[in-house]
């Protein structure tokens, strides 16, 4: 999982309540289990005219010119600002996959759906809780200045936009240990392989029957 800092980006607005996660990666692509190849679909119901199926080519398709994600000057965006109860709907954890693979690494909303919350951690995504005001405040900036940005500062727990005040937000202590040092629930538990290999030796020198494989 990739590690979390210090990030700066573009900001690109996503200015609707109660964005579900098939609105997030639409139901017909969650045919693959494999964690690659979701970025181009991100929001495709609303980022393309046309329906899609999983395999298109995205280039032979017709991309929808109104949709946030589609205009000119938020190409590029690395950090999503969102309105209330964003991820909500099924707990699928393709959401957090395409947020990601489309090249967002931080989501800042007034809430969030619990499950997308979690999973966005496991995934190594920063959704950060803010204020519904302070939310509105940064909408209005990113509207009004082109090539708006900020920087996030896991570490120190501020966003910086410009040469304002920082604004802070909380973060539970262990998923910030977690995404600082790029561990996901698997790299977790590497971190004790030694201790597994010692375990899985002293209890075959004290059950060796285990060793033996079933023939049916």
């Amino acid at each position: 999982m990739q590690k979390f800092n210090v990030h700066k980006g573009l900001v690109a607005p996503m200015d609707r309540e109660n964005v579900d996660t098939d609105a997030i990666i639409p139901k017909q692509f969650l045919k693959s289990i494999r964690k690659t190849g979701f970025g181009p679909n991100l929001f495709d119901e609303w980022r393309y005219v046309d329906h899609g199926e999983p395999g298109q080519d995205p280039a032979s398709r017709q991309p929808n010119p109104d949709f946030v994600l589609n205009q000119p000057r938020y190409q590029g965006a690395s950090i999503l600002l969102a309105r209330k109860n964003f991820g909500c709907g099924s707990s699928r954890e393709h959401a957090p996959w395409a947020l990601d693979q489309y090249g967002f690494r931080a989501i800042i909303a007034p809430s969030f759906a619990d499950i997308f919350f979690n999973n966005c951690f496991k995934n190594g995504l920063l959704p950060i809780v803010l204020p519904e005001a302070k939310v509105s405040q940064l909408f209005n900036e990113t509207f009004a200045f082109p090539g708006f940005e900020l920087t996030i500062d896991l570490d120190q727990q501020v966003i910086r936009a410009g040469s304002g005040e920082p604004i802070p937000f909380e973060v539970q202590a262990f998923r910030r240990y977690c995404l600082m040092n790029g561990f996901d629930d698997i790299g977790l538990t590497l971190r004790q392989a030694d201790k597994i290999k010692q375990f899985e030796a002293q209890r075959l020198a004290t059950k060796p029957w285990l060793a033996q494989t079933m023939v049916g």
